[in-house]
């Protein structure tokens, strides 16, 4: 018997899938609930072998349940079930551990092998689509062109700006001399081509968000 926990925030989804699910008999639908925090809380309590995440929840993603309960029990598989094909979304999951990441399109009889098959320990991510994440994880995490010029040292002292502290404040943060910053803040200005720190603390939130 296959034991399943459900996240999804439509009672109605979930009712559908927990009747498409048990419809043949091998699979048990252990648990589910419709927010973040609560199956974050429940999954690891009961130790399904499957956990059938949501990806968009409106307090989080299932992405984030399944990076938190993994952590918790790396021998819950979890199977990503979106309505959105996001190539974003695709690695985060994938980062978080996920066994598959499936369209709601799917069909049902599709959806139920799937489950099977995560449940043997199988993977449904498409191994074209690994390699590609893995090429992108040994690139490292791509920076904007307008900050490529920018050092290390420079693109974090622009994020704390962006946070709004003062010279003092991050070299407190980072442990360096207040004017050993005030030197990082004029080389970083000039090579964005700006004049002032709020300029660059605006082009920094848009450029750092996520």
């Amino acid at each position: 018997m296959i034991r399943v926990f459900l996240l999804d925030d439509h009672e109605v989804v979930r009712h559908g899938l927990r009747e498409l699910l048990t419809r043949d008999g091998d699979i048990e639908v252990v648990g589910e609930s419709g927010s973040v925090v609560e199956a974050t809380a429940r999954i690891p309590a009961l130790r399904p072998d499957v956990a059938v995440l949501d990806g968009r929840l409106p307090d989080g993603s299932g992405i984030d349940v399944c990076r938190d309960i993994r952590s918790v029990d790396p021998s819950i598989k979890a199977l990503i079930l979106t309505s959105y094909e996001d190539d974003e979304a695709l690695f985060a999951a994938i980062m978080a551990g996920a066994a598959g990441y499936v369209l709601k399109q799917i069909r049902g009889t599709d959806l139920i092998d799937a489950v099977r098959r995560v449940a043997a320990g199988q993977s449904l991510l498409d191994p074209a689509v690994t390699t590609r994440v893995l090429e992108r994880i040994r690139r490292g995490p791509e920076q904007p062109d307008e900050l490529r010029d920018l050092t290390d040292r420079e693109r974090e002292i622009l994020g704390h700006i962006a946070e709004g502290l003062t010279n003092r404040e991050i070299a407190q943060r980072m442990f360096l001399a207040e004017k050993t910053v005030k030197n990082y803040v004029s080389s970083l200005l000039a090579k964005l081509g700006l004049e002032r720190r709020t300029q660059a603390a605006i082009l920094a939130s848009k450029l750092l968000k996520n």
